[in-house]
């Protein structure tokens, strides 16, 4: 029932596994991609969709008493 050396062990790999996820994306620029990846911006709510698509199936779900924007009307 000896802990140190598994304790320690543990450690190292959690360490070594934290600093590989930090290293491939994290932080800014994950957030930058994510980002990048939103296209629609609702220009009632400023909610943010993939696509315009998602967007007229917002705006249609959410705000369907007022008139739908020019730039989804053609889709």
């Amino acid at each position: 029932m000896v802990r140190g050396v598994g304790k320690a062990q543990a450690q190292k790999r959690a360490a070594k596994k934290a600093a590989k996820q930090k290293k491939s994306k994290g932080g800014k620029e994950a957030k930058a991609d994510r980002k990048k990846a939103l296209k629609f911006t609702c220009p009632v709510c400023k909610t943010e969709c993939t696509n315009p698509k998602m967007g007229k199936v917002h705006f249609e779900s959410k705000h369907s008493k007022l008139p739908l924007p020019e730039e989804l009307k053609n889709l």
